[in-house]
């Protein structure tokens, strides 16, 4: 009984010190966490005012025509990944690489059709070790990332996208809504055959574009998708660290109520040798009167 005693006792304390780091860690994800959703916020803007000139261009120009504008026959297909370097964080890898991997099943018959491109080391490791095939990774991004730590593979995307080596581009990330609910969201970026039907009705202004707003299209599409994967980069950011701050705070309160379960049990082996010895005791001085 002693050494069960003893045993109980030593894990009590083994959970405590799990709490401990539990908690230190969901304290540092809802820091980290204000930052990566502010950041996130105020890519916004300046994507919605870069969509507004593509679509004012694109729609208030007769003929004009662009190979990310335009829908072809579709024979290969590029999706961009993003995911988390680190373990942790609930179901935030598991499920949007769940929805992938069913998308991918779904519409493709030969892993010859499709190619990946992943950002997170969870993903690419998920990924590489089912023979999928990556043509490009990033990992070790930062909490905050800058355009610059994505814009090689961004570039890369978009690019051979234009070139016509994949026929359409689309982005799977967890969409964020709060520190509680992420939506594992994939989205089709090229074509953006979306963007010509913009809705105008309350645009008023004229614009005059140089050299002509052929190339000035040219110009800012490119652009536009890269601001878009950003953005979707910072998105799946702030998602990670909500879902971060939830699977911490989720164990934390189930190590306290181990600790409290144990320390009930502690207390009934406690008593139950107390009990013993009591007993011990008097029927030695029984059996000596």
């Amino acid at each position: 009984m002693a050494r069960s005693m003893r045993d109980i006792k030593r894990q009590i304390k083994s959970v405590q010190n799990t709490r401990q780091i539990t908690k230190a860690m969901e304290m540092v994800a809802a820091s980290k966490l204000r930052k990566a959703q502010e950041k996130a916020e105020a890519a916004r803007p300046y994507s919605a005012k870069l969509k507004e000139v593509v679509a004012n261009i694109a729609a208030g120009t007769q003929g004009i025509t662009h190979p990310m504008l335009v829908s072809r026959p579709v024979k290969k297909t590029a999706y961009l990944l993003v995911t988390s370097d680190r373990g942790l964080a609930g179901g935030y890898n598991a499920n949007i690489l769940r929805k992938l991997t069913l998308l991918l099943a779904e519409r493709h018959k030969s892993k010859d059709e499709y190619a990946l491109f992943v950002i997170g080391r969870k993903g690419r490791d998920f990924l590489r070790r089912r023979e999928y095939p990556i043509v490009e990774e990033i990992t070790e991004l930062s909490d905050t990332p800058k355009f610059s730590d994505i814009k090689s593979i961004a570039y890369s995307a978009v690019q051979q996208f234009e070139t016509g080596v994949y026929d359409e581009l689309y982005i799977c990330y967890n969409s964020f809504v709060n520190a509680i609910s992420q939506i594992p969201t994939i989205e089709r970026l090229l074509p953006m055959d979306t963007v010509q039907s913009a809705d105008h009705a309350g645009a008023t202004a004229s614009y005059e574009y140089e050299p002509s707003p052929e190339d000035v299209l040219g110009v800012l599409l490119p652009k536009y998708a890269e601001t878009l994967i950003y953005s979707a980069i910072l998105d799946g950011k702030a998602s990670e660290l909500g879902a971060k701050m939830t699977a911490m705070g989720s164990a934390t309160k189930n190590a306290s109520k181990m600790i409290g379960e144990l320390t009930l049990t502690y207390n009934r082996a406690r008593q139950a040798a107390i009990t013993q010895e009591i007993t011990e005791i008097v029927a030695g001085a029984s059996a000596q009167s």
